[in-house]
């Protein structure tokens, strides 16, 4: 089959949609890769997937409805609270406001269908880097921590054996790139994805993300960092018409200094 590789809203009160959208305009993402049923941007850490009815913040749905004004009401809406609904035009996955790197959104309720499912069935392919405190005692390996919610803050999810609500099944493989001692630098790949998954597993097994404020508070923000060390390098996706497509985002800026200390 051919594979290619590719370098790396209606509800919403008009208040707060005037808001965001001074938040928005401008905002350049990158665009990755690109065809007539998907866009593939480059998510700066620090900005939203999508609204979440609390902040007037810019999000990546919000520049997507802007940019493919036919496509705003591909997508599913989300409940808040409130009882309210806010439209998230193209999403089909996220990433953690602090995370990095490569997002895909869809242009079509048909490619919204399709990489749902696709998504749903574990079949997409993501690579991250984690720069992580400590060296793993074990190398490679793979970390199959069922996870639920914390006991302690509900903004937090838990490896823990007595964490609260429903346990879901999840997993995660990781490999050494690079190690300086204090700390390592991981390609991880998540098989399943639970919410806050690559952060809560390497938790569990004592080497948390380096600078991540919800899971390793007591840390120092080191290595240079100013955010989480954590970025999403790689999905490889399957198109409609089964063709490959390998999307890479390249390591942004403020992480390089560092990246270097592990792959000279």
């Amino acid at each position: 089959m051919p594979r290619e590789s590719v370098g790396m809203a209606d509800n919403i009160p008009k208040c707060v949609a005037c808001a965001r959208v001074e938040e928005y305009i401008g905002m350049d993402l990158p665009i990755l890769y690109e065809d007539d049923l998907i866009v593939a941007v480059d998510k700066p850490s620090g900005v939203m997937t999508h609204p979440d009815g609390h902040t007037l913040d810019g999000t990546v749905s919000d520049w997507f409805g802007e940019r493919y004004p036919d496509s705003k009401g591909v997508g599913e809406t989300q409940k808040l609270k409130d009882g309210s609904e806010i439209m998230r035009p193209g999403i089909v996955h996220r990433l953690d406001r602090d995370t990095s790197g490569v997002m895909i959104l869809c242009k079509t309720p048909e490619s919204h269908a399709f990489f749902k499912k696709a998504f749903q069935e574990h079949v997409i392919r993501k690579t991250y880097l984690a720069f992580v405190y400590g060296t793993p005692k074990e190398p490679k390996g793979t970390i199959t921590f069922a996870i639920g919610r914390s006991r302690k803050d509900f903004r937090l999810r838990s490896a823990q054996p007595k964490a609260k609500g429903q346990m879901r099944e999840a997993i995660t493989q990781y490999s050494t790139v690079g190690s300086i001692g204090t700390h390592t630098l991981l390609k991880v790949m998540p098989e399943t994805g639970r919410t806050h998954q690559i952060r809560v597993h390497l938790k569990a097994i004592h080497h948390p993300v380096v600078c991540d404020a919800l899971y390793a508070p007591n840390h120092p923000c080191d290595l240079g960092f100013t955010r989480l060390g954590l970025h999403a390098a790689q999905l490889e996706i399957h198109l409609p018409d089964n063709s490959a497509v390998v999307i890479n985002s390249p390591v942004p800026p403020e992480l390089q200094a560092a990246y270097k200390r592990f792959v000279p």
